[in-house]
């Protein structure tokens, strides 16, 4: 017979949003928190239910799973829907075929809020509007302001390294005036 372990959080009043998830003893970094449950829906039915132009600030208990399919927790999900976002998370989402499991990053302490990055999907026309509706709250030092993912870094090329045969030229047109070795330097 299968040993049926309890939850280890509880749900109380969040400073970052509504209600939380708190830990009522030590997770281990790595161990599995909980199934983040609910109705698997396609991404039309999500944008029916969820109409982003009509709400005054985010709020929804969707996850998307893949391109297709969407889960929401408002619909049979379970508690793990109260873990909240923060910029500096303590557990990870991880999709594991059509199920979405919550990891511990590190070891939380009990009463410790449970939190992980919810990085929703950042868009190249996302505007100062995107930016205050998806407003982050997490207080951690290192926010980002939002709940959208990072922007991406756009990567400078690296300059290309002359091969040790070609020969060097003198009074280079860098910087001052003066030459740089290739390592830039």
């Amino acid at each position: 017979m299968a040993r049926v372990t309890e939850q280890p959080f509880e749900l109380r009043k969040s400073e970052i949003q509504g209600r939380g998830a708190f830990a009522t003893r030590q997770i281990r970094r790595g161990q599995r928190v909980a199934e983040y449950t609910g109705e698997h829906i396609d991404n039309d039915e999500a944008d029916r239910r969820y109409d982003d132009e009509k709400m005054k600030r985010h709020h929804t208990f969707l996850f998307i799973v893949d391109d297709d399919e969407v889960i929401d927790a408002a619909v049979g999900g379970n508690d793990s829907r109260f873990i909240n976002h923060s910029c500096d998370p303590n557990c990870e989402a991880v999709i594991e075929g059509k199920r979405i499991f919550i990891y511990a990053l590190r070891t939380i302490r009990p009463g410790e809020e449970l939190v992980y990055d919810y990085q929703y999907e950042r868009t190249a026309d996302h505007t100062a509007e995107d930016e205050e509706f998806y407003k982050c709250r997490c207080g951690a030092p290192n926010c980002r302001g939002s709940i959208l993912a990072p922007p991406k870094k756009t990567r400078k090329p690296k300059p290309k390294k002359r091969p040790a045969s070609a020969k060097k030229k003198r009074g280079g047109s860098t910087r001052r005036g003066k030459t740089r070795s290739a390592s830039g330097r």
